[in-house]
């Protein structure tokens, strides 16, 4: 073919999705950094030193580029699953999980490999083929599972286990950069020994109460800022932040836009407020957890119980963490610090755990963070477990952080449900 004919078909579909990948490769931090909703094509095209109609060549709206940034990643987690699935025990499988994902975090901040997606705005943003990918990789995650013995119902049970899983592995992202680069398979290791041997003590008991925090006990819940903050809390989660619209909080609440711009001024507005309800909400149950018990493991099963319980009950809904991303960037840090904050005063308790006996001589820090995700990533259970509930998600999601994920290697060694062994 002459020059003056064109390109070569071959020629010009590699060099097309060449530069696809190159967009896709430049938005994947700005995605991680800001969200769907934050993330432009200006910001991007401006990395690239590009126009923005040259972005939107190749994607004709961010939501697209968004669901292309996930699938990349959805491509990467299976390429560490095909290596963890050729281990010959679940515990080893998990392990080789782990660090792999560890090492492939240290390789980004070397600067030696490319970041990935969170998937923090995946469901929100409609696309079917994302959709099917990350629900088959869910499902691959969930084959670790698949040989353990479980008491709750075993489908049940493994999506439980498999979301708590999950979330666990995303939650790391954030807080292992507290550490150098150097120590991320060491501080893995520890997040290993807490998700499969778990926190309890051997012989525990596994009694959480009910511990209600005081704002949110009382009758009908009136038309208030709160009913506005929970309405908005609920749509966040199972929505995102951009399908949170005045609308849906507004029929959420049977209610007109009107009253909601009576009550707040923008939408922006609830984000903030919603962490901050979430945050008190956390706090009072704490206080609630140590004043009804008397061991610091116990503290720790009543408070994740009841936030898990009265989560799933919709009696006190917190956001997810993964909605940091809603926040505006400027905000974000403040609210990482305040669950910083958090899991440091849960560090503490774990301390007095395994000075009372409580709790098994593990990371306090890494325990602190397995706890902190546990209870905001409850947000998400029934999407990921269909048919849980408040009742069954105590035993099924809750107990295996503190009985171990995988189940005890020695039967004898389970923590006890009815008490303490004679």
């Amino acid at each position: 073919m002459s020059t003056e004919s064109g390109p070569e078909p071959a020629a010009a579909g590699a060099k097309f999705e060449f530069r696809k990948a190159m967009i896709v490769r430049a938005a994947v931090p700005v995605l991680n950094r800001k969200g769907v909703r934050g993330m432009t094509f200006t910001e991007i095209a401006g990395d690239l030193g590009l126009v923005p109609t040259a972005v939107n060549y190749y994607f004709r709206r961010k939501e697209d580029l968004a669901a292309a940034c996930f699938l990349q990643a959805i491509i990467f987690f299976n390429s560490l699953l095909d290596r963890s699935d050729l281990e010959p025990t679940p515990r080893q499988s998990l392990r080789r999980f782990l660090q792999d994902f560890a090492a492939h975090l240290a390789a980004v901040d070397a600067g030696t490999a490319d970041p990935v997606a969170i998937f923090n705005d995946v469901r929100t943003i409609g696309n079917p083929a994302v959709d099917l990918a990350y629900t088959d990789m869910f499902r691959r995650v969930r084959r670790i599972f698949a040989s353990i013995p479980l008491v709750e119902p075993a489908r049940l049970g493994r999506n439980a286990r498999t979301h708590l899983l999950v979330s666990q592995v995303l939650w790391a992202v954030l807080w292992l950069r507290q550490y150098e680069p150097e120590d991320y398979p060491r501080m893995v290791d520890r997040l290993f020994d807490v998700l499969v041997n778990g926190l309890a003590a051997p012989c525990s008991t596994w009694a959480p109460l009910d511990a209600a925090a005081p704002e949110e006990t009382g009758g009908a819940l009136r038309l208030s800022q709160e009913a506005f903050l929970r309405a908005a809390t609920e749509l966040i989660n199972e929505h995102g932040y951009l399908g949170a619209s005045v609308g849906r909080i507004s029929a959420r609440l049977n209610v007109s836009k009107g009253a909601f711009y009576h009550h707040n001024q923008a939408k922006n507005d609830l984000v903030e407020q919603c962490f901050d309800r979430t945050f008190k909400i956390m706090r009072a149950s704490l206080a609630a957890s140590e004043a009804l018990t008397t061991s610091a493991g116990d503290a720790l099963s009543t408070l994740v119980g009841s936030l898990t319980r009265r989560g799933l009950s919709g009696e006190a809904p917190l956001i997810r963490t993964s909605a940091l991303s809603a926040a505006p960037e400027e905000l974000q840090a403040r609210l990482v610090l305040r669950f910083s904050r958090y899991s440091s005063r849960l560090a503490g308790l774990v301390s007095d755990g395994i000075a009372d006996g409580s709790i098994r001589p593990v990371d306090a820090n890494v325990a602190a963070q397995t706890l902190v995700c546990l209870i905001n990533a409850s947000a998400e259970l029934q999407h990921w477990a269909p048919g849980i509930d408040a009742s069954t998600a105590l035993e099924a999601y809750a107990r295996p952080l503190f009985t171990g994920i995988l189940g005890p290697d020695d039967p004898t060694q389970a923590v006890s449900a009815k008490g303490p062994q004679a």
